[in-house]
């Protein structure tokens, strides 16, 4: 298997190469050549196996540089430490199944993508002597999940970009309070679509980028997007069993466009199975937009208590247009100027057809969410983060009768106590693990959203 950018004028990458490039030299991201198409034979057998295992077959077809071995050793390590031994279980919650990703040593699905990417940095640098900086930007819980992969790793240092004072105080503590030398923590006096931007902007900067061997850690990275797509097919083989139904959807809670892309991509690969996918924004809703109505506009970023979906430019969505646009390159790149320019996308009714075979989409105010949490912990004693609630609420809206229905859980609710506590109406018990993070001293720097501040605090820090 080999990549290509999806501005085309990048291509051929190996996936060794397409981990360490992240963003394609001509601002593109970076793709598989081929998505590949699986038998029915391939799919009845990767139906009986356990989540290792199916991640095993799953990332030799993508990542076939990589000995097969050492593929088993890399994922074997990364999961050991989740606190579930089915890694992502899946649970039936009244009429529909919650697909719980909160397993990981952050407690949130990040950390299924980045555990592996972490000790996938790991093997790779071990083999070449090689030093590398990563630079990414988060809203919540990216920071905490790459910083927990990274932490004390020969050869890495991370450099993690967060809206100041905008994330939740647990998502805040889980990545401040690592305070390891090879650990960054920058609050950006500003948005997280700022952060992104610097974060963007500084890789588009070639010479910065070789001289420090910057690397990406946020879900541009396409070895992130691989990783998620296993969760899919999981939850797909166990619900399709239960119910005795062929199809299923899924219903997904997205800002940056990467956990639902990474659906597509197995609704691609699977070719039936996956009926459809229910996109959940809360009120920063362009991407509802653009299903909804083919318009994709960036607007002013509105704080609200999903603060992990507060983002109007979702930096995974030019790997859907180039699909969207028949996997034309030089389409892709025009499109993908002019929205540079106009801040905007038009698309035709063409397009907008092809859109809806693949997705549903509804944006969730934050009083539907409190709703949402305080309904379902009525109903089901079971509680939801604020970015599950909107999933679930976005998926309530399009369950149809036949078709069984998968929210996927983002976080632990007690990542999220303070609207949680105050949408069921009491307080309860954080996990022994988050609540010591309140005693641990922090380290982080505050800085303007300035590139050329970041810029020259990642000089004087980087690894060289």
């Amino acid at each position: 298997m080999r990549y290509q950018s999806t501005r085309g004028v990048d291509h051929s990458y190996t996936f060794t190469e397409t981990v360490f490039e992240g963003l394609a030299p001509d601002g593109g991201l970076i793709v598989p050549e081929t998505i590949p198409r699986l038998s029915g034979e391939t799919i009845e057998a990767w139906s009986k196996l356990d989540y290792l295992s199916l991640a095993l077959e799953i990332f030799k077809l993508f990542a076939t540089d990589i000995p097969t071995e050492a593929l088993r050793d890399i994922i074997k390590k990364s999961y050991s430490s989740f606190r579930h031994e089915e890694i992502t279980p899946v649970v039936k919650v009244g009429d529909l199944y919650i697909l719980e990703l909160f397993h990981g040593p952050t407690f949130a699905f990040k950390d299924i993508a980045l555990q592996f990417l972490g000790n996938l940095f790991e093997y790779l640098l071990s083999k070449t002597g090689k030093k590398i900086n990563i630079l990414g930007a988060t809203s919540g819980d990216t920071g905490a999940s790459a910083i927990y992969a990274v932490r004390g790793k020969q050869g890495i240092a991370i450099f993690i970009l967060y809206p100041h004072q905008r994330v939740s105080p647990i998502q805040a503590l889980m990545m401040t309070t690592v305070i390891e030398p090879n650990v960054h923590n920058i609050a950006i006096e500003g948005s997280f679509d700022d952060c992104q931007k610097i974060v963007k902007d500084l890789f588009m900067d070639l010479p910065l980028k070789r001289s420090y061997g910057l690397t990406a850690i946020n879900s541009i990275n396409f070895a992130r997007i691989l990783a998620q797509i296993v969760y899919y097919f999981y939850a797909y083989f166990k619900v399709s069993k239960i119910e005795s139904k062929r199809e299923v959807r899924f219903a997904v809670p997205t800002g940056n466009f990467g956990d639902i892309f990474a659906g597509y991509l197995a609704k691609r690969m699977l070719g039936r199975g996956i009926e459809r996918l229910i996109l959940a924004t809360n009120e920063n809703d362009i991407l509802a937009r653009f299903v909804n109505y083919g318009d994709y506009s960036v607007g002013q970023v509105i704080p609200t208590i999903s603060p992990a979906m507060d983002i109007q430019v979702a930096s995974n969505f030019e790997r859907y247009l180039y699909y969207l646009f028949g996997e034309d390159t030089e389409k892709t790149a025009l499109a993908m100027r002019e929205f540079q320019e106009k801040k905007r996308l038009s698309f035709t009714k063409e397009d907008l057809i092809s859109v809806k075979k693949d997705f549903l989409a509804r944006s969730v105010t934050q009083e539907e969410t409190l709703e949402t949490i305080r309904d379902f912990y009525h109903k089901n004693g079971y509680m939801l983060d604020p970015h599950t609630a909107v999933g679930v609420k976005a998926g309530l809206t399009f369950k149809e009768e036949g078709i069984p229905l998968i929210c996927l859980s983002t976080a632990h609710p007690a990542k999220f106590p303070e609207t949680v506590s105050k949408a069921i109406g009491k307080d309860f018990p954080l996990p022994p693990e988050i609540e010591a993070l309140k005693n641990k001293p922090q380290g982080f720097h505050i800085l303007k959203a300035n590139i050329e501040e970041v810029k020259t605090y990642l000089q004087k820090n980087a690894l060289t």
